[in-house]
């Protein structure tokens, strides 16, 4: 990767106005401008670029990040933790088992002492509705306090790492995954994505992630197409963004109860599992009670309704109505692959391993989307800070 192909990278960072990005928190992409989604690529596109160069992107010497997951991950954890190690970052993860959480400390209070240094807080909070953004705009809040009353001599920054409402670090490494696959951002336009509910022998599965497509990829031109079964329904106000962002680009945004009419022309699908949107909130209500017995119940009722919906399975006869018989097939992972993870699931054990190399090339833009978030939100002139690493032209690996 040569210094010139980098610079010009700068270069297109340089034309847009992303100013509003410093020292703002990354919850969710409806939040920011399209200068702000697109310097977000750029950024990660240069660190990318001189990760493959073999240049440091460290620009910070010392520095907490901290991590908060409250639901299980694997990819987004380890990219969030690689964006933070590029940077320079310390990362420490907070167990709330082994905090004074468990003791009734509260939200303010554990912003407050986690903060001391920090300059990101990554959290994942996605298993109930109306609970987990809500938390981290407390934890923002809190952090903000502690800043304006003196106790932080900084404000870290809050980056959402999958919530009840939108998975953004997911959706935006979908579609770097999307502008590299294809060529580039423009060439996105008039292309049409199924963003498809599939069949899952698990129960629970957060709405964020198709949320998250629809909620961005409306915003490129593209025609989007929501399929689920009856009854599968997203949060409506999530629904009205993508209608918005869709006049407004020129593309659409449909929604059907057939997966093969999704499937039929596509040039990207995502069949991905999600619960009720009705049944999540009922399931948080539950939860607020207590009710251990009510949520197994539900859980089990969940599961028959699922059961109901096992041909929605994308597989090699579903891909032949796709445009051209081959489009992209996508997934944030791990898929529920039939006959090898569970005997019936979200996809075919076929397909799957048709693209699974794609796959993770699409899960390897997570750690450079999560450190351009990062990044923008912490230094006021991006563009100069990473001239100054890239004429610095320290190398990653001696």
């Amino acid at each position: 990767m040569d210094k010139k192909s980098i610079e010009e990278s700068i270069s297109a960072l340089d034309m847009l106005d992303c100013q509003g990005m410093f020292l703002k928190d990354f919850l969710l992409t409806w939040d920011f401008s399209d200068d702000q989604i697109q310097a977000v690529f750029q950024v990660a596109e240069v660190f990318r670029k001189m990760r493959l160069a073999n240049l440091s992107a460290k620009v910070f010497e010392s520095g907490l990040a901290i991590s908060l997951f409250r639901d299980n991950s694997t990819r987004t954890r380890f990219s969030f933790a690689s964006a933070c190690n590029m940077l320079g970052l310390e990362l420490q993860d907070l167990d709330e088992g082994k905090s004074q959480i468990a003791h009734g400390e509260t939200v303010r209070e554990t912003a407050n002492m986690i903060s001391f240094m920090a300059e990101v807080i990554g959290i994942r909070d996605d298993m109930y509705i109306g609970k987990g953004n809500t938390y981290m705009r407390q934890v923002a809040e809190a952090v903000q306090a502690g800043y304006d009353a003196g106790i932080l001599e900084q404000r870290p920054t809050l980056v959402n790492l999958q919530c009840d409402i939108d998975h953004p670090t997911q959706s935006m490494a979908d579609a770097m995954h999307l502008i590299k696959y294809f060529g580039a951002k423009e060439k996105l336009e008039g292309k049409k994505i199924a963003m498809s509910w599939a069949y899952s022998p698990s129960y629970g599965k957060p709405l964020s992630v198709p949320q998250g497509i629809i909620g961005l990829m409306t915003r490129f031109g593209m025609d989007v197409v929501l399929a689920h079964p009856e009854g599968y329904e997203l949060m409506p106000e999530v629904e009205e963004i993508a209608l918005k962002n869709a006049h407004t680009a020129g593309g659409s945004f449909s929604k059907t109860h057939s997966m093969e009419e999704a499937f039929e022309g596509a040039d990207i699908v995502y069949p991905k599992s999600w619960a009720p949107f009705e049944a999540m909130e009922k399931r948080t209500e539950l939860y607020g009670r207590g009710d251990i017995e009510g949520i197994k119940a539900l859980e089990k009722e969940l599961l028959a309704q699922n059961a109901e919906f096992k041909n929605w399975e994308c597989n090699e006869q579903l891909m032949q109505k796709t445009n051209g018989g081959d489009a992209l097939y996508m997934h944030c992972l791990p898929a529920d692959i039939s006959g090898v993870s569970c005997n019936r699931g979200e996809v075919s054990a076929q397909v799957f391993e048709r693209y699974r190399d794609l796959l993770y090339k699409q899960a390897g833009y997570k750690p450079y989307i999560i450190a351009a978030m990062i990044f923008l939100a912490r230094f006021s002139n991006p563009g100069r800070k990473l001239t100054e690493l890239a004429e610095a032209g320290k190398k990653r690996v001696h």
